[in-house]
Order: C-alpha cells, then structure tokens, then sequence
C-alpha cells in the first residue's frame, strides 16, 4: 500500500479568523496580541513585509503599525477555537483519517491516491474549507509526515497553495532549497550540531548515513532522516485525553489581595474542569502556584505552589474550588505583589475508572448532573452565563485585552450585525 500523508494548515489562522468577519481588514496589515497585550504572536502577511518579527513587544511597533494604516487586534482565544473545531469539521468530512495536530494545522492519510487525484483533492478541500468557513488553507503532500510537513512550508509561496511531493525528483528539489532549519523536529541546538558537521540543506540531511545520524542524535534523528528519504516512520495519532490540564493567566494589574486571588484561582478552576468534563475525566489531584512579575528587577521575587489530593476522583467544580482556596492559602504571602496565577488538574482518569474509597463515600449521579447543566447552558449561550460567585462579578484581575474583536461565533451579546 503506497502511504500518502497531507497536511492541512491555515493561513495566518489568528488573522483569517478576524477577517472573516472583518471584510474590511482584507491586505490591510494585522497584528494579534498575546495575553495581556504583551507581544505580537500572529500577523499578516502585509505585517510581515513591514519588518515585525514574531513576539516583538507591542510597545515598540505600535506607533508604527498605527502610521502604516495597520491594526492591532487583542487575541480572542473562544473565536478562534469555534473557527478551529469548524475548519476541522470540514477536513473531517472530506478525509477519511485526521490527526489534529495544532489548533489549526491537521494531518490527514489518502492512500493509493494518484498524482492526478491527489491534486484534484487538494484543489476541492481549499474550495470546500473556505466556502464553509471563509478561513484559506495551504496543503503540502507527500509520502511521510516530514515532507508533507515540508511541501506545506513552500505551498504557502505558491498562487496556488498546495504543493505535491511524492517522486523523487520534485522532493529533492524542494530539499536542495531547504535549510535545515525549516525541517519539522529540528530546533535550534539540532541545526547548530547539523551545520557544524557540514549539513545546511534538508537534502544534504537525507543523504545522510542512518546509523551515524543515530550515534549522534538518538533514534529521533534517525527516523527524521528516514522520513526524508521517504520511508514513512510517523502515522497518524489518535487524540488521547490530556493527563493534565493547566489553567493559568497573568492578570492585567499586580494582585496583592487574597480575596481577588481566590477570585482568579476559581476562575481558572471553572475553565480547567470545563475541559476535564469535555474529555469525560475526573482529576485526583491539584496544584495551584502564584508568582509575581520575573521581569520586575526592583521588587522581591516569589513563587509559591502546592498540590494537594482529593478524597475522591472527581470534576465538580464546586469541590476542586474548594481545594484550590485552601492551596491558595498555603502558598500565599501578604508581602508580594503577584503577577500570574494558575492550576493544574492532576492524574486525569477516565470516568468509571474511580476506585471507591473505603472511608469517603462518594455519588457521582447528582454532581455530574448538575455541572453538564452547567456546561450545556454556557455552551448555548456562551461562557460565563452562569458561573460560580466565588469566580468574582467584576474581576479587577483580569488579563488586559483591550483591542478585542467580538466573540461573533461563541456569544449572543456578540453576534455580527449587518447594517
């Protein structure tokens, strides 16, 4: 059976989302922000011509950008997810394997295809993606998982946006133009050691010896060269549950109540358990951890965290909450001003894996009732509707996120007007 791999991957994902609804900011230069405003995590194209770099503080470009007709935008995590689930339905539809690698790339098998075929897919999946969801996609296509990884690189410089590397001759051309740098799973150190050794291209990679590659970088490096090669030693990966979940934020002013940090650790609780219920888990432990700002030099650092268990498994929001005040209270100190909180749900088991306490006896029947109410009215009405009052009405904490576009696909107060 000849193995074919493609991966799906959108353009400028943060900005396509925006766009979308936004019309108007179509070859206009966008910019999207990280939590808190900080720094520049995704850009268009025409942000890219100007010079910013990936992660450039916001401070130092925004006067730019603003003279240069451009936008900065906040980033709006819950539009981009529903837009992620919706492109990936639509791969699911056409594809018969997906893996979802990323929040918007996915990886998908279409074995004993022809070039002829293959071509006319990747031409009918882009056309499809986009008349549903109005987000552009490139595809890159190949044997193994690295050069599809590697022609969806270089799709994104062609008008057509897919590009197919499936015989010998078209995957070294691609390889002979590529530094090792742009090769999936090698970092920085890796491309340093490869280089060192006289190894700049991706083909010089693949032509390589296995086993002295294996001597010096492991059996990853091995098979990365065998995947060059077109030996496919990568398959496709079912999504497993999470083992663990993390909620955390850095908070848009310096904290120093106990009372507002309690708000901002049952906020985040609510946020993990949401996704603990969703992979249908239950958690046995917890860890919560405070820290104040690491780039302030002139105030004494502090970060605290501890982890304490639970009686019972459990996903009730109710109980962890409670937990997680009474970790907040071990690790705090008045003296600090603190910057970042977060939580991290421990030892997730499947639910019907609960082994039964002899002395704390536990009934799932109601608990778990009452919080799928929970998350099915915030599901239909958006997050938040109805939320714990240990969470805080106001949440004087809160990131900053000044430049946020409606959330058009995930709240009812939010929904797109048309004038």
């Amino acid at each position: 059976m000849s193995k074919v791999y493609a991966l799906v991957d959108c353009n400028n994902f943060f900005v396509s989302c925006e766009r979308v609804f936004q019309p108007s900011l179509t070859k206009r230069p966008v910019a999207i922000l990280s939590n808190n405003d900080g720094c520049i995590i995704a850009r268009s194209n025409e942000i890219k011509q100007m010079g910013v770099p990936m992660g450039a503080p916001y401070y130092k470009w925004r006067h730019e950008i603003s003279t240069k007709g451009g936008l900065i935008l906040s980033s709006n995590y819950q539009l981009y997810g529903d837009m992620s689930d919706r492109v990936m339905s639509c791969i699911a539809n056409l594809a018969p394997s997906l893996e979802i690698y990323s929040i918007d790339e996915a990886f998908i098998r279409l074995d004993n295809m022809s070039v002829l075929e293959l071509e006319e897919f990747a031409k009918h999946l882009r056309q499809y993606i986009f008349k549903c969801t109005g987000i552009p996609v490139s595809i890159g296509i190949g044997p193994t998982k690295t050069l599809a990884k590697l022609a969806n690189y270089n799709a994104k410089k062609n008008q057509s946006n897919y590009l197919i590397l499936m015989t010998k001759e078209q995957q070294e051309g691609i390889l002979n133009t590529s530094e090792v740098e742009n090769i999936w799973g090698v970092g920085r150190r890796w491309s340093k050691k490869l280089r060192e050794r006289g190894i700049y291209t991706a083909l010089q990679l693949s032509q390589q010896n296995c086993k002295q590659i294996r001597q010096a970088f492991s059996v990853v490096g091995e098979r990365l060269v065998m995947e060059l090669q077109g030996v496919s030693c990568l398959s496709l990966e079912d999504i497993s549950p999470r083992k663990n979940i993390i909620a955390s934020r850095s908070f848009g002013e310096s904290v120093d109540s106990i009372d507002f940090l309690s708000e901002a650790v049952s906020s985040y609780v609510a946020r993990a358990c949401m996704k603990l219920r969703k992979q249908q888990s239950r958690a046995q432990a917890i860890c919560v951890y405070i820290r104040t700002n690491r780039f302030r030099q002139d105030i004494e650092q502090y970060c605290g965290s501890t982890t304490m268990g639970f009686d019972n498994p459990t996903s009730d929001t109710r109980e962890i909450s409670t937990i997680a005040k009474h970790a907040l209270k071990k690790v705090y100190k008045k003296q600090h001003k603190y910057h970042k909180a977060g939580v991290i749900l421990m030892d997730l088991i499947p639910n019907g894996n609960e082994q039964a306490n002899l002395f704390v006896k536990k009934e799932y029947g109601k608990s778990d009732l009452l919080m799928q109410t929970l998350d099915d009215i915030n599901r239909q009405h958006g997050r938040g509707t109805v939320k714990f009052a240990a969470e805080g009405l106001e949440q004087v904490w809160a990131m900053r996120n000044n430049h946020r576009s409606p959330r058009y696909t995930t709240s009812w107060d939010e929904l797109l007007e048309v004038k």
